[in-house]
Order: C-alpha cells, then sequence, then structure tokens
C-alpha cells in the first residue's frame, strides 16, 4: 500500500463547497483518502510526507481536444487560413508520416502536456496503437481515438474503420484504466453522410463515445447548407451523432437553435481558443453555451496550430476573449474558466466521477505550481492568480493515479533528452522527403 501525505498545503479544489482549503492531502494508492484542514485522525502510518509550503495544489488539467503526433510540426506553417494550412500544408507533410514520427511526435507532446500540469488528453489521429503505448508509459491519462476521413474509395473507409473499432477492443480501459476510446468521424466536410452513420452505427454496437470537428470555420458551415441543406448541428443530428454520447470540437459558428439543440442532446463542446484564433476561424459563442446548460471545456487542438499544449493558456483565453468579444467583464469569471480547464474537461469524457476535482474518494490526478513567484504575490486570490497570472511554467510536480510523473519538473518516466532529439530527427526528415 503506497501513501502519500501532504501537509500544510493549499488547495484548490474546485469544489463549490470549499474551493480553496489550507490543510492536508492523504493519498492512498490512486485515490484521495483525506482532505481536510486539521491533520488526519489517525496519522496515516508509514505514508510519504511532503511539506506543501509555497505549493498550490490543485486537480491536473483535462485538454479535450489534440492531436498529439501534429507537435513534429511545430511553426511549420503558421499564418494560414485553415484551409490552405489543412490542405496545402498539413496533410501533405502528415501523409509521409512513419510510425517513429507519431511515437516522437506524441512523446514531446505528453512531456509538454504532463510539464505544464495536463494529465488527461483526448487525441484524435491515427496510428492510434502507438499513441496509446505512449499514453501506457508515460503514466497519462488519455481519451483516444482513431479519427476517420471519409474522402476516400470504400474500401479505404472500409479499413480505416474496422482498424477505428479494432483500437477500441484493443484498449479500451487499457492501462490501468487511464485509457479510455471512442470513435471519430473526422468532421462532416471530410465525411460522406452515410459513413457517418457507419460510424454512428459502431459506436452503438462497441458502446463507446463519438467525437467529431464540427463548425470550425464560416466557409465549412456554408458547405455543408450548400452540400446537404442544413448547417451541421441539425446534419449531425440527422445522421445519429448525437444519439451517443458525444461532444464535438471548436463549435465556433452556431446559431441559437444550434447551441439550443446541442443542449437538449446533451452534447459538449471542446472551446479550442487559442487555435481558433490563430487560424481566425473566430470566436466561439461560449457565454450563450454556458448560459444553455451546455458543458464547454478547453483544448489546445493540436501545436501546428496553437503552438504550444500549455492548458493554463487556454484557461487565461477564454476568460479574457469572451470579455472582449462581449463588452461584459462578467461573461466568463476567472473560477469558470478554471472549471472549463477541470470540472468542464472531467465532465466532457465522463469522467467527472474520478477526475477534475481535489475530493475524497477520487482519482489522485494532481499538480503542484510553485507560488513562491513575484507573480503569485501578494496571495490574494489564488484562482485569479492561477487564470490571469499563472502558467504552465509555474507547475513542478504532477501525479496520476497517485504516481508521481513529474518532479522539479522532469518527466520520470520519459527519457525527454532522447524524444527530443528524436522529435528533430523525424522533423528533418519529413521537410527533406
Amino acid at each position: 500500500m503506497n501513501r502519500l501525505w501532504i501537509e500544510n498545503g493549499t488547495f484548490v479544489t474546485m469544489d463549490e463547497k470549499r474551493p480553496v482549503l489550507k490543510g492536508h492531502m492523504v493519498v492512498q494508492n490512486d485515490r484521495i483518502l483525506y482532505l481536510g484542514e486539521e491533520p488526519p485522525n489517525p496519522l496515516p502510518q508509514g505514508a510519504q510526507r511532503i511539506d506543501g509550503r509555497g505549493f498550490l495544489y490543485m486537480p491536473g488539467l483535462i485538454n479535450t481536444h489534440g492531436h498529439a503526433a501534429m507537435s513534429l510540426l511545430r511553426g511549420y506553417s503558421d499564418d494560414q487560413t485553415l484551409q490552405v494550412w489543412l490542405e496545402k500544408k498539413m496533410w501533405p507533410m502528415e501523409a509521409k508520416y512513419v510510425d517513429q514520427d507519431t511515437r516522437y511526435g506524441t512523446s514531446l507532446a505528453v512531456i509538454e502536456m504532463l510539464k505544464s500540469g495536463t494529465t488527461t488528453f483526448v487525441d484524435m489521429y491515427d496510428r492510434m496503437n502507438i499513441v496509446a503505448q505512449v499514453v501506457e508509459e508515460s503514466g497519462m491519462r488519455g481519451v483516444l481515438t482513431r479519427g476517420v476521413i471519409g474522402l476516400c474509395p470504400v474500401d479505404v473507409q472500409n479499413a480505416k474503420l474496422e482498424e477505428a473499432k479494432q483500437f477500441v477492443r484493443d484498449w479500451n480501459g487499457k492501462a490501468e484504466g487511464r485509457i479510455a476510446a471512442m470513435l471519430s468521424p473526422h468532421a462532416p466536410y471530410t465525411c460522406p453522410p452515410d459513413y457517418i452513420e457507419r460510424v454512428v452505427d459502431a459506436a452503438h454496437e462497441l458502446d463507446v463515445p463519438l467525437h467529431t470537428h464540427m463548425s470550425e470555420t464560416a466557409a465549412e458551415v456554408q458547405q455543408n447548407v450548400d452540400d446537404y441543406g442544413c448547417r451541421p448541428v441539425e446534419h449531425l443530428d440527422k445522421l445519429g451523432f448525437f444519439s451517443r454520447p458525444s461532444f464535438v470540437a471548436h463549435a465556433v459558428h452556431l446559431t441559437d437553435e444550434e447551441i439550443s439543440l446541442l443542449a437538449e442532446r446533451g452534447a459538449a463542446v471542446s472551446h479550442n481558443p487559442a487555435s481558433n484564433l490563430k487560424l481566425a476561424s473566430g470566436v466561439a459563442r461560449v457565454p450563450e453555451l454556458l448560459k444553455a446548460g451546455v458543458t464547454v471545456s478547453l483544448g489546445t487542438d493540436s501545436a501546428a496550430s496553437n503552438n504550444n499544449l500549455d492548458l493554463f493558456d487556454e484557461i487565461r483565453l477564454a476568460a479574457l476573449i469572451h470579455k472582449g468579444v462581449s463588452g461584459n467583464p462578467t461573461v466568463v469569471p476567472a473560477w469558470e474558466a478554471l472549471k472549463m480547464g477541470t470540472v468542464y474537461g472531467a465532465r466532457t469524457v465522463w469522467q467527472n466521477d474520478r477526475i477534475g476535482m481535489l475530493q475524497e474518494g477520487m482519482k489522485a490526478d494532481f499538480i503542484a505550481v510553485d507560488t513562491e513567484q513575484p507573480h503569485f504575490y501578494p496571495q490574494t486570490d489564488f484562482v485569479s492568480h492561477l487564470v490571469y497570472s499563472g502558467s504552465g511554467r509555474d507547475v513542478k510536480h504532477v501525479w496520476i493515479d497517485g504516481r508521481q510523473v513529474v518532479h522539479n519538473g522532469s518527466c520520470l518516466l520519459m527519457d525527454e533528452e532522447k524524444i527530443r532529439a528524436e522529435a528533430q530527427r523525424c522533423y528533418e526528415r519529413l521537410l527533406n522527403t
């Protein structure tokens, strides 16, 4: 039995009843056993004791949309429109990927996420067996899906869908339960309607959720209207997509009616503010989505369109841009933005009974933020400081399932120096072939 006792710490619990608590936390194996102001009684015998002074402990962040292996393409094509960036730059480079590119691109992304406080991430890509292996080796928690693009002959469609289904069979619930699997048609504009219906049927068959890109650009929405006579939310609804537990990435261009339908169907939205701003896709109607009762979480998208995977950046942007767009400084307060990166992230991936909060009985996925720095003083409001002043660079220690995976800013289970070197070699090969 492994026990950890953090004493004299400050804990941002994400619990509305006691959001910030100064005191003690005891972890036993993979769960939080005790969290309170007073020392635990009885004292946990044989526990590893940590003096928590100078650190702020909070739940690990949850990144609900990304493509980890694309970290190899960070900085390769900046300042382009989405379709040019995707069709002229990204897809041709990705077509040259081999297994090693996926392995080291994913490993690079996982290291970056872990060191900046993300403990759970959603990933949609191909060669997902390799992605899952990296997750298993790194100690991270992943919600993984083999994204399928249907702009190809039927035999290729069939092969992709079977590969996606087999990935679910092979990996759902693996890595001591740290891996969950989904199915994902890439987007309504990259998958014919009958193909999306087949993916939905497969999700019913395997009893897994669905994820897709949706309404990222105005042009994409207009194309959907031109091709199918309706906007993407209605289109996906007609195809049965929302008959499964589901969430969509981006959802930038929505009408009031679409927001209502998403709320009615219980579909969540992964808000990707940095990527949407960089590609000039627009600003999602997050205040309206939240008001309607839609769960809104945060994603970085890939490092090729962001260009970093620091979810603290997304939290800060989510708190700021909606104030500027709406002219109302109260629309997304700091606490709500922080919930988008934690509580709402857990809810988006259907794990809110396990992660996203510091609470007795929940999984011990948590991070330690160094507050002995100028930008955390004076110590007026730690939630405000995390959102408006903090960044992933302030994270010093990370635990997942009660196991420490980052210590003093270094990943304990991954060889960062080797991964950086191999990622550079992979990029140079892609560039020169």
